[in-house]
């Protein structure tokens, strides 16, 4: 007996059938190999999400002798592009993991959430994740890996030009400029190259008052707020040489925080796997709230990627079956442990947040819930995504106009707008 999914519910009902539904797992014999593209979040070879993949996949292909999986594993500089590059060429994947999916739901691609996972584990999701994604009411977006962001600071750095933690925009900009005579390589690392420009974009803009989109959902990119706090970041930062040898536009994010962990940075606005990194370097650091411009920020930055699965190879019910499989609580525990990120599963949440060895992870954890995601459910996120990663490192080059460059972009979400 198959399981039943929760858009399979109203059809069972409709039939009349009253059969116990018993067992669980995948029935039939027949041979099938799904293809999954996956990010990689680890920062070497030797903690690549490969890995992470081998070891699921050997497990759940030793309770399913009919199946196999088939990973593949890209940087986060190129997976997104690979999948638009494999859908494009008709060649989609069974499933996939990446930072958007509403664009994929839009065109009918996608299969829904209901049609795909069992009952216990859909609902199991965190319920704002679970909510963010949707498109038009309905879940295509299945979370897979969520954080949050504070502002992390070399304690030892700090220490020696005789430095507190910033609480304010011209608390970080006087440190900086501390830490720049001390000979502090990075005084304050703005990464807003191309690998994950759009949260150090998004942290800027929350700490400002400003952010992507209105309470109503509408772009406004290019609004005072947002064009101030890069105006100020321009000005304040970049333009007294307090961000480092690398032009932000160049730099990524996993070289901000290599530096981080080499010693070489001040401050950086970083997620919980920084930690792993900089403690394994033996590097001494604080974490605090991200500054704002009159005090703590009242936003927080939260992220969640995506696990989607394509219709155009079939498969609904094997797909669900190792779904159910990726999203137990061992699964989700042991992802979210080995990157030091946080879980997508009420279930696992709560065990994180008693657990003794999950201690250092439950400040992200309070902030989940009360973070401010990227726009994913809008169906333009990923075009508007790729523009920010392209252009927003021009908005506080040398010469650059924040108001143009943010205007630009405000111009591309208006005409993706415009095309759902």
């Amino acid at each position: 007996m198959q399981r039943l999914r929760t858009g399979t519910i109203a059809a069972v009902a409709a039939l009349g059938l009253t059969a116990v539904l018993g067992g669980c797992g995948l029935v039939g014999g027949s041979d099938v190999t799904l293809k999954l593209v996956a990010a990689d979040y680890g920062d070497s070879k030797a903690n690549s999400s490969r890995k992470y993949w081998d070891d699921l996949v050997k497990a759940y292909e030793a309770e399913h002798p009919g199946v196999e999986i088939d990973v593949t594993v890209y940087s986060w500089n190129d997976v997104d592009r690979k999948v638009r590059e494999m859908v494009d060429a008709g060649q989609a994947p069974d499933m996939a993991q990446i930072g958007a999916y509403a664009d994929y739901a839009d065109k009918d691609l996608l299969y829904r959430a209901d049609d795909l996972l069992s009952i216990p584990v859909q609902a199991n999701f965190v319920s704002q994740l679970a909510s963010a994604g949707q498109v038009r009411g309905v879940q295509y977006g299945m979370p897979f890996a969520a954080s949050t962001r504070v502002l992390f600071y070399n304690k030892t750095l700090f220490a020696e030009a005789g430095l507190t933690p910033p609480k304010t925009w011209d608390d970080l900009a006087r440190a900086a400029g501390v830490l720049k005579e001390q000979g502090v390589k990075y005084p304050y690392a703005l990464p807003l190259g191309p690998e994950e420009a759009q949260a150090e974009t998004m942290q800027w803009m929350l700490s400002g008052n400003g952010g992507y989109t209105t309470t109503a959902g509408t772009y406004r990119i290019d609004s005072s707020e947002n064009v101030a706090a890069f105006t100020w970041l321009k000005d304040e930062l970049v333009g007294k040489g307090l961000t480092g040898p690398v032009a932000p536009g160049k730099l990524n994010r996993a070289a901000a925080f290599a530096a981080f962990a080499d010693g070489d940075v001040g401050m950086l606005n970083g997620h919980p796997s920084l930690m792993k990194a900089a403690t394994a370097k033996g590097v001494e650091f604080g974490m605090v709230p991200t500054p704002g411009v009159e005090g703590e920020s009242k936003a927080t930055l939260g992220v969640t990627d995506w696990m989607t699965a394509f219709k155009r190879n079939g498969h609904q019910e094997e797909i669900g079956d190792f779904l159910d499989f990726v999203y137990s609580d061992d699964s989700v525990l042991g992802f979210s442990r080995k990157y030091d990120l946080l879980p997508v599963t009420t279930s696992a949440s709560e065990t994180m947040s008693t657990s003794a060895r999950d201690k250092a992870l439950r400040p992200f954890l309070n902030e989940l819930l009360v973070s401010e995601l990227y726009p994913v459910g809008k169906v333009s996120w990923a075009e508007v995504s790729a523009e920010i990663k392209k252009r927003i490192g021009q908005a506080v080059a040398p010469g650059a106009s924040p108001a143009t460059v943010l205007g630009g972009i405000q111009a591309t979400a208006n005409r993706a707008e415009s095309a759902e």
